[in-house]
């Protein structure tokens, strides 16, 4: 073997081994690799040569190394089953096609590594040759490319007779390119299904109309489908999916003269992108009903979601968690909901966010720790009805990084252009992003780029004591066990293929109730009608149709975005202060009362009894709002803290449920029950007389008529069976 090492090029260790050139064939990648296991040796050349090619070149035989006991006692061959090769001939009468017709096609017949092969060369629109492939068997291990070659579309140099066609068939592989072309059909191919790339590829599609697209029925068609989702040719495309064989080449083998009556049926059947994505996310919504049902069905889900939360371990942080689960349900929306995590570093905001992100399914969201400048114009990965999740802010922090997300979220897509180079020079290119699109982030940081913290809802982990307690026994009980939550991510994949929209018959009358006190307000108002259809939309199965089908928002769906939400509402639009910077305020006041002139901020952590990063967040959150004023004005030395501006009062921004009694709901095409002849009547749920804004309803039963509030309507229990009307 020291002789062998001693005849090969670029020679190198590698771990336990070595590499090398391939002697067998024109190698400039060192694909040769040499190792020494168990007693034998092992040669494998990854662009497929046999070791006796190996040796053979170099001026070995096999009784050179292994003399009379034979290469089995000493020698273990490394590569796969080796090809036999294959000609043009061969290859022509394997697919029934004319040799002349693929010799115009530019293949012609060669040798590889001592076997025959076909050549292919893959060219680009200027007929210039971009890369070469070798087809060296009929079967099995089929291809190679030639070295250094990069991989690419095949058929580019014929792309003008699909724009003077106005369309053109994908397919995988050059078979069935080269019996489409046989056909007179404009066609280009993929050297692999999943050999897709949005940035190399699509451009050169730009101006074809329609793009059918063959999905074979096997993994293969299963990575089409997955690229074609992020990829912006999805809108000009239709999918052959329904062939009466595997690809063209096997149709046309089946009935070379029946051919393009057959093919001409199957166009006629395709389905465009759009359809094929309805109809595959209809097929999943009834599989995954089958395991959400009865949690479909349950009146109040979010409590159910606030049990399982135990269940995976997350301690404390319920109100963020199912604020995160309903801002994580609104990307189903045609507006979904933005928030900013903010805490201490190790407050728990990352796991709080994975603990609620277990119980949707990965495509739900897209989650990343930091990202480049411009990679949100540039991913392939879809934004359309998901949430862009990127734990610490500070990955995307600078000034055109958080100017395309705020573009994103403001407007629903993203359209960026931008110049790059090509053989003809700098170019111009436009980049569209579809949306809508949701962003969470995780932040230590008390306030975020200006621009965007008013288009996102901030939440606070709890930095107190008795959260870090809790922990402390949680860790101690010895955490969590897994869990299956797939009724949960069902639930999400069911939701995901009604996207139905959701009315909400009393937003006039909201809209009327809440004080007009800040600008803020303006986004925020917006956010509150959005939480709102986000809870009626996952409870969509307790709820009712109007008459254009769409799901009627209860009060109780008001109710619990009141719950979550009335105090951060408030906050957000500084008309009151979070309890705990209202902590910090009194306890500086405490220490003034004291007799002190000044406070410093380790004061503080002393009354409180909290650490430096906790009171340093909370006296920059008052500092901030006026509350507090620093009256050390040099950079870099210890605050010397006073009070600022009286505390605000409590002011009730987002009035009670209890005051939207008495809306009115359009119930769609029902039946109605007779008009009551009494004019006053009792709620039979609250036992309450009709109030002037709140008249009862009429409740139809199999027994009886009875009277009630809508908002009460929910306590009996039984409204999926009853007909509805205004007295």
């Amino acid at each position: 073997m020291v002789d062998v090492l001693a005849r090969l090029k670029d020679v190198q260790t590698t771990g336990k081994g070595w590499s090398a050139r391939c002697p067998a064939h024109e190698d400039g990648r060192s694909s040769l690799s040499i190792h020494h296991r168990d007693g034998k040796w092992l040669l494998k050349c990854h662009a497929g040569c046999s070791w006796k090619a190996i040796i053979g070149a170099i001026g070995f035989s096999s009784s050179d190394l292994f003399g009379e006991e034979g290469e089995s006692s000493s020698f273990k061959n490394g590569e796969t089953a080796q090809p036999s090769g294959v000609t043009l001939n061969q290859y022509a009468a394997a697919k029934a096609l004319p040799v002349a017709s693929l010799r115009d096609f530019g293949l012609s017949d060669m040798v590889l590594a001592g076997r025959p092969a076909v050549r292919i060369p893959y060219r680009g629109p200027d007929g210039a040759e971009m890369a070469v492939r070798f087809r060296v068997a009929l079967a099995g291990d089929r291809f190679r490319w030639k070295s250094g070659n990069t991989p690419c579309l095949y058929g580019l140099n014929r792309l003008s007779e699909a724009r003077t066609a106005g369309q053109l068939v994908l397919v995988e592989g050059e078979s069935d390119v080269h019996t489409l072309w046989h056909h007179g059909i404009p066609a280009l191919g993929l050297p692999g299904a999943s050999s897709w790339r949005e940035e190399r590829d699509a451009k050169w599609l730009d101006g074809i109309d329609t793009i059918y697209i063959v999905v074979e029925p096997d993994k293969g068609g299963d990575a089409v489908r997955n690229w074609l989702s992020r990829s912006s040719i999805r809108t000009r495309a239709k999918l052959l999916a329904r062939l009466p064989a595997k690809d063209p080449s096997e149709l046309h083998l089946a009935d070379p003269d029946g051919f393009q009556h057959t093919w001409k049926t199957a166009l006629q059947g395709a389905l465009s992108w759009t359809e094929s994505e309805a109809e595959q996310r209809s097929g999943q919504r009834t599989e995954a009903w089958k395991s959400c049902a009865e949690l479909a069905g349950s009146k109040d889900i979010l409590a159910e979601f606030d049990t399982a939360l135990g269940t995976v371990g997350l301690v404390g942080e319920r109100r963020i968690a199912k604020l995160i689960y309903l801002v994580v349900t609104s990307r189903l929306l045609d507006r979904p909901i933005s928030i900013a995590l903010k805490g201490p570093s190790s407050g728990g905001k990352s796991f709080t966010l994975e603990s609620v992100l277990k119980f949707f399914p990965n495509d739900a969201f897209y989650a990343l720790t930091a990202m480049s400048d411009r990679a949100l114009a540039y991913s392939i990965e879809p934004l359309k009805h998901r949430h862009l999740v990127i734990y610490e802010a500070a990955g995307m922090a600078s000034d055109f990084a958080t100017y395309l997300i705020r573009s994103l979220l403001s407007e629903g897509r993203l359209r960026y252009e931008t110049v790059e180079k090509s053989r003809d020079g700098l170019q111009p290119r436009l980049i569209e992003r579809e949306g809508p699109t949701g962003l969470i982030v995780t932040t230590t940081s008390v306030r975020l780029h200006p621009e965007n913290e008013t288009r996102m809802l901030t939440l606070t982990v709890s930095d107190t004591r008795e959260q870090t307690a809790a922990v402390f026994r949680a860790l101690a009980a010895g955490g969590h066990r897994s869990v299956d939550l797939s009724r949960w991510q069902a639930l999400q994949i069911w939701l995901g293929g009604s996207m139905l929209s959701v009315a909400i018959p009393y937003a006039n009358h909201l809209a009327e109730m809440i004080p007009p006190v800040a600008i803020r307000l303006r986004r925020d108002f917006r956010m509150i009608l959005t939480f709102i259809r986000a809870h009626a939309l996952l409870h969509q199965e307790s709820r009712l149709r109007n008459a254009d089908g769409e799901i009627v928002a209860e009060i109780a769906d008001y109710a619990a975005a009141h719950e979550l939400l009335a105090d951060l509402v408030a906050e957000g639009a500084e008309v009151t202060i979070k309890p705990e910077i209202r902590e910090t305020v009194d306890a500086v006041a405490k220490l003034l009362q004291r007799g002190k002139e000044e406070v410093r901020q380790s004061e503080i952590r002393t009354i409180l009894q909290l650490d430096k990063s906790v009171v340093s967040r909370r006296v920059s959150a008052a500092l901030e709002a006026g509350v507090l004023r620093n009256l050390e004005d040099r950079k870099g030395r210890p605050a010397r803290l006073v009070l600022g501006d009286p505390l605000p009062p409590a002011i009730e921004l987002l009035p009670k449920p209890e005051r939207l009694h008495g809306c009115t709901l359009e119930t769609g095409d029902r039946d109605s029950p007779p008009a009551p002849t009494v004019a006053e009547e009792r709620c039979e749920g609250c036992g309450n007389e009709a109030w002037a804004a709140d008249p009862l309803l009429i409740v139809s039963t199999d027994n009886a008529n009875f009277f009630m509030h809508r908002s009460c309507l929910d306590d009996r229990g039984a409204f999926q069976k009853t007909a509805v009307v205004q007295p």
